[in-house]
């Protein structure tokens, strides 16, 4: 049964149009994206009839704001359950614990992490910037034979979760920094793999990734592009390298007909 036929008998027939169809599950966190002012007096109930109709979620929030700022995180509400903002998310064989507020996690991008880490080969060096927890990271690196993955995050909050997160899936290949991009990369040295998982603000760093990546090394571009424009991503690379486009894959809605795309290129030199 769905929400909205557990809450048949607790609403009315329009405030029942009102409830909204979907949400993210982080850990057992329930997170609505968008929450109708007309249900304002009815979130608790709602909210609490999540929790008793599914045993996985024993907290339910609204979201405030959108992902914002620096560091790309959004403001939370809980409306039902345990007041608690941090959880442990599963997936991919990976463990990843979080506050949902304090960092920049989407669990609808775990398919699209398992999917490049099944693109990495024996004994690559991988670099993530914007790493974040470290999902990309650990995905990667439970799930590949990578010789080595680094991460660059700026939110101290997100790297403290991060440096614990490597700790609980006990890998030991893996090499996270704390700071700017910008400040850090330069000190690295060159990778067979650089993903740029940062769609709202990629193109800025693109330069600086590119002459970290070895020649024939790939690049995993991230950015949102309206369904018929998807060149243009391809474009902003090509602006910067020469190289072959090997795909482009959608990753996921952003909002009416936009969507988070990410472009794998492989790298021959710069233009």
């Amino acid at each position: 049964m769905s929400l909205k036929e557990y809450l048949k008998n607790k609403l009315t027939k329009k405030e029942l149009d009102l409830v909204p169809r979907s949400f993210d599950q982080i850990g057992h966190i329930a997170i609505f994206s968008e929450f109708p002012k007309e249900l304002k007096k009815k979130e608790k109930i709602i909210g609490n009839t999540l929790i008793k109709t599914n045993n996985q979620i024993k907290t339910v929030a609204i979201k405030t704001e959108k992902h914002s700022g620096r560091f790309r995180t959004k403001k939370v509400r809980i409306i039902a359950g345990e007041k608690t903002k941090e959880t442990v998310h599963r997936e991919n064989g990976v463990i990843l614990k979080l506050d949902v507020e304090k960092c920049y996690f989407s669990p609808r991008t775990g398919s699209e992490r398992l999917r490049i880490a099944k693109l990495v080969k024996k004994g690559e060096s991988v670099l993530v910037l914007f790493s974040g927890i470290a999902p990309f990271v650990l995905t990667i690196a439970k799930n590949s034979k990578a010789k080595e993955i680094y991460g660059i995050e700026i939110n101290p909050t997100a790297h403290k979760y991060a440096e614990e997160n490597v700790k609980l899936n006990k890998v030991k290949n893996v090499f996270l920094y704390k700071g700017d991009v910008r400040k850090i990369l330069p000190k690295l040295k060159k990778f067979d793999r650089i993903l740029m998982p940062h769609p709202t603000d990629a193109v800025s760093y693109l330069n600086l990734a590119l002459k970290h990546l070895k020649k024939n090394g790939i690049l995993h571009f991230y950015d949102f592009q309206e369904e018929d424009d998807f060149k243009n991503a391809v474009e902003k690379i090509k602006k910067k390298a020469k190289g072959k486009v090997l795909r482009i894959v959608k990753c996921g809605d952003y909002g009416p007909r936009i969507f988070r795309i990410c472009v794998d290129f492989r790298f021959e030199k710069f233009i």
